[in-house]
């Protein structure tokens, strides 16, 4: 009988292994993507969405005044009668259109960064939908490398007591074995590939990359394959697509911008003399207007809104060409998603049936004894492969179903 030191030893070992398994977490898909906003490199657009609205925040400043304060119409020969000295002080005064449309434009270059922001965020997204899928069909493959095992086992158990009645061969056994410790490499492959998933979905989390947590493993096919999509929808929800109207809203306002050139400047002169020789002190007050209309002038900010028309224009084309692209990929990825659906269709619905009945036979007959050993390996062998096949149709298919995902923008 067990002594009451050792029962409580054993409890004490079973509840520190439930608790170890209870600190491994479970991350479902949404719970990683909501975690993607924690990237590094979504902060560093944060930041500068930050600059930007902050450096908009002057840009109705005015140009520093000017003070001045020395001898004015003094002449080298000393003379205390003549001369005078003079304090002065200049403010130019910036057109108020100016100051405004050059506000506008900077405020404008932060929607530009913030369509960036969501692009690149895409990009993440779509990196994490598909290390996470990954890492859900490796899961899935190691489980039916487990019942793989569990039937070699049986089989090899079963030739030992064979072999001991002379009923069964000894190469035999050793092929058994054979096949039983190359699903070791296979599971060793396996759980590698599991720990660079989670590295790189650790990465994207900008956490701990060594910290251990499982996946949801149902997945769900979307019908993306009978989908319509066309350019105004696409318009509406690819960042992309929304940055190059942002840069072509920031175009516009750069003309305005150049436009408002046009607007004269005003400035103000003020200035004050202390005569010398008991002279009368004079003072000077000046207003003074920028002509920038004149054709040496006006030459430049011509100029540049022609360049501006011409930016917009290709940032125009530019538009249409990626939303052809963007139609023409997305026709492409429906096409090749109901090829792997049938594909897949046709794994689980008659490729590994068939199989199934080719080893249920074969082990019938083992058990009949009008069969043998490697026929039974054989069979194990081949469904095993079909059903790792049909798993890769099916991380195929993930896949596919990702990069629509992507193209479309969908979270």
């Amino acid at each position: 009988m067990k002594t009451k030191y050792q029962i409580i030893c054993m409890m004490l070992a079973c509840f520190a292994g439930l608790t170890a398994k209870a600190q491994v977490q479970l991350l479902p898909l949404d719970s990683v993507l909501a975690r993607i906003n924690a990237n590094p490199s979504l902060q560093a657009y944060d930041a500068k969405i930050s600059a930007q609205d902050a450096y908009a925040k002057g840009a109705k400043s005015l140009d520093a005044p000017k003070v001045s304060a020395g001898q004015y119409q003094t002449p080298y020969q000393i003379n205390p009668n003549t001369g005078s000295f003079m304090i002065q002080a200049e403010q130019m005064f910036t057109n108020p259109a100016k100051l405004r449309a050059k506000e506008d434009y900077m405020r404008g270059m932060s929607k530009v960064t913030a369509e960036d922001k969501n692009y690149l965020k895409n990009q993440l997204i779509a990196q994490a939908k598909q290390y996470y899928y990954e890492r859900v069909v490796l899961e899935k493959k190691l489980a039916l490398l487990q019942h793989t095992q569990s039937l070699l086992e049986y089989m090899l158990k079963d030739a030992n007591i064979r072999l001991t009645y002379g009923k069964e061969k000894l190469p035999s056994i050793y092929k058994a074995k054979a096949d039983l410790y190359e699903l070791d490499n296979i599971r060793e492959q396996l759980n590698n590939e599991i720990s660079q998933k989670n590295i790189m979905l650790n990465t994207l989390m900008n956490r701990d990359k060594q910290t251990v947590f499982t996946v949801d493993t149902n997945v769900v096919l979307k019908d993306y394959e009978t989908a319509v999509t066309d350019t105004a929808s696409l318009a509406n929800t690819r960042s992309d697509i929304k940055g190059i109207n942002r840069n072509i809203d920031l175009q516009q306002l750069n003309a305005k911008m150049e436009y408002s050139r046009r607007k004269p400047d005003f400035g103000i002169q003020a200035g004050h003399m202390f005569s010398y020789g008991g002279m009368a002190n004079q003072y000077i007050l000046m207003a003074s207007v920028t002509i920038p209309i004149v054709p040496w002038a006006s030459k430049e900010y011509k100029a540049n809104l022609k360049g501006i028309r011409y930016e917009v224009a290709e940032l125009q084309q530019k538009k249409l060409d990626m939303l052809n692209q963007a139609e023409g990929q997305m026709a492409g990825l429906r096409t090749d998603m109901g090829s792997k659906k049938r594909q897949l269709k046709n794994y689980h619905q008659n490729i590994i049936p068939a199989l199934q009945n080719t080893y249920k036979t074969s082990l019938l007959a083992y058990e009949q004894n009008t069969g043998n050993l490697p026929s039974v390996l054989d069979s194990i062998k081949a469904l095993q492969s079909a059903r790792m096949d049909a798993l890769d149709r099916l991380q195929e298919l993930l896949q596919l179903q990702v990069a629509y995902e992507k193209e479309n923008e969908t979270r």
